[in-house]
């Protein structure tokens, strides 16, 4: 009898469409999140909800795409860190699954649960985090884009992982 657990399979980007996605330096993808951050969480910074992430480093990978970013919340604003410097939190996945988080088709807990999204570093920290995701509504703010994110997601989900036949190579020998 096998007691072992089968996860479902994670669909991935393939590396075709990651590798646009890799040749942009880090450092850019901070600024760009940054920025749109503080647009998107405008509302919680003016209230301090944020304020938990001051002085600290956290780092998202996006390991499939290839992309990686850095912020950090100082004076009240979120701001690009340097990815090379050491990261007080860091969070790694699937660009299918920060999707899933993003669009609330599945929640945190199950993500991490079944090690689907991989924390790193201050676990309170992170807990600070998930917690601020969770309460947060921003379905009136991002309408149109959450329906763009929902179809990505169901894209994404419908590439099949595909298995990379092993062939069998010819035995090398002396030839009579």
């Amino acid at each position: 009898m096998n007691n072992t657990t089968h996860l479902p399979v994670n669909p991935y980007l393939p590396a075709p469409l990651a590798l646009p996605l890799s040749l942009v330096p880090g450092k850019t993808y901070s600024q760009v999140m940054a920025r749109l951050l503080n647009k998107l969480f405008g509302p919680e910074l003016a209230d301090g909800e944020l304020d938990f992430l001051e002085g600290k480093i956290m780092r998202v990978d996006v390991v499939d795409a290839k992309l990686h970013f850095s912020i950090t919340l100082s004076q009240g604003v979120l701001a690009a860190a340097d990815t090379k410097c050491p990261h007080d939190l860091s969070i790694e996945g699937s660009i299918y699954d920060f999707l899933l988080l993003a669009t609330r088709r599945e929640d945190a807990d199950t993500l991490f649960f079944n090690r689907r999204l991989r924390l790193g570093g201050d676990t309170e920290l992170g807990l600070y985090v998930k917690n601020f995701l969770d309460a947060l509504e921003l379905d009136d703010r991002i309408g149109p884009f959450l329906q763009m994110m929902n179809g990505a997601t169901t894209l994404i989900g419908r590439i099949p992982r595909l298995a990379i036949p092993k062939l069998p190579f010819p035995k090398l020998g002396r030839r009579s």
